[in-house]
């Protein structure tokens, strides 16, 4: 009896890999394969490109708009310890 199993799964496992090499080879399987790679391409040079154009746009933001909020915020500090310095005096501030 148990030849008669072991004959019985040499011929099941005989067939699996039969059906499994069948369609390991199919068009279905090799498109779905060549597709999963593409995506896979497109997305890895999607990312690339986005964190090059996020390095830019950062080091950009650094180089142009970060010194122009520093300026901008000494300005309002010069002109409120002028306001400041205008009340000790007693002189009304010219309005800007």
């Amino acid at each position: 009896m148990s030849s008669k199993r072991g004959g019985a799964s040499a011929v099941d496992g005989g067939i699996i890999s039969r059906v499994s090499s069948s369609l390991s080879q199919s068009p279905i399987v090799y498109r779905g394969k060549k597709a999963a790679s593409d995506s896979a391409f497109v997305a890895k040079k999607l990312l690339k490109s986005t964190g090059k154009a996020a390095w830019i746009a950062g080091t950009t933001f650094l180089v142009l708009v970060v010194p122009l909020i520093i300026e901008m915020d000494r300005e309002q500090q010069f002109n409120e310890l002028e306001m400041q310095q205008a009340s000790l005096l007693g002189a009304t501030p010219a309005p800007k």
